[in-house]
């Protein structure tokens, strides 16, 4: 293939561009703030999963109060009802008076047992509030450093997507002046070589590979006309000579 010295020179500015953008490309998927969020939203799943949990010991208590409660108002009931019939002189059996004063002695005890539930168990509500007010605040606090930490990437990424907008135009304009059939093999070659598909021989060396040209090499490239698209023999790659190639 034969291509004028100075398309390939300018096949060499397609190939910086080509390098920047995946240079963009790279910034843009390894941003600081990716790692970022993502350490951020694991603790924030840990720390709402510790707040379903305290949300639910918090229900369960507020239930088991109610029903201890319950218990306490319909022992309180019994035992009222029971002290209005004593007080009545409605029993008058001895045996019968008996039997309801000790009644009213064990309703007693056992309000007296079941209002220290309640209290327990409003003691264990109590802390089950007080361990949802924090989590919900160290839920809020990681979730504004979630937001926070989004819109520091969303605005880097916007950045560098104009940037990449900005390369692809310019790319677009100085590969319009390559001719198509050393394009294409550029691209081809850009393909299988990891991005590179061309490289300055710059004293005496492949800037593709990074080989020095042995003398039989170079010898061939002294010899090669002036338009020939010459390879690297090392990396197949397209190599362009300047000035400064050290022939």
């Amino acid at each position: 293939m034969n291509a004028a010295p100075a398309d390939q020179i300018r096949l060499l500015d397609v190939q910086a561009l080509d390098v920047r953008l995946q240079q963009i490309a790279h910034k843009r998927k390894s941003l600081p703030e990716h790692a970022e969020i993502e350490s951020l939203n694991k603790d924030l799943t840990q720390l709402r999963d510790l707040l379903v949990a305290a949300q639910t010991e918090e229900s369960d208590c507020a239930r088991e109060q109610t029903k201890a409660e319950q218990d306490v108002d319909q022992v309180r009931q019994r035992a009222a009802r029971d002290q209005q019939r004593l007080d009545s002189g409605a029993v008058s059996s001895p045996k019968d008076l008996e039997n309801l004063q000790r009644e009213i002695t064990s309703l007693a005890k056992r309000q007296g047992d079941l209002e220290e539930i309640v209290l327990e168990v409003m003691e264990r509500r109590e802390s089950a509030q007080e361990r949802v007010a924090e989590l919900t605040g160290r839920v809020a606090a990681v979730q504004a450093k979630v937001d926070d930490a989004t819109a520091r990437r969303d605005t880097a990424q916007a950045g560098l997507d104009d940037e990449a907008a900005s390369v692809t135009k310019e790319r677009e304009l100085v590969a319009g002046t390559v001719p198509a059939d050393l394009l294409k093999l550029y691209e081809k070659l850009r393909e299988q070589q990891g991005g590179v598909g061309a490289a300055r021989l710059y004293q005496r060396k492949c800037e593709g590979c990074h080989i020095e040209l042995n003398i039989t090499e170079l010898n061939e490239v002294r010899a090669a006309a002036a338009d020939a698209v010459v390879r690297c023999e090392n990396c197949r790659r397209i190599l362009v000579r300047t000035s400064e190639s050290g022939l």
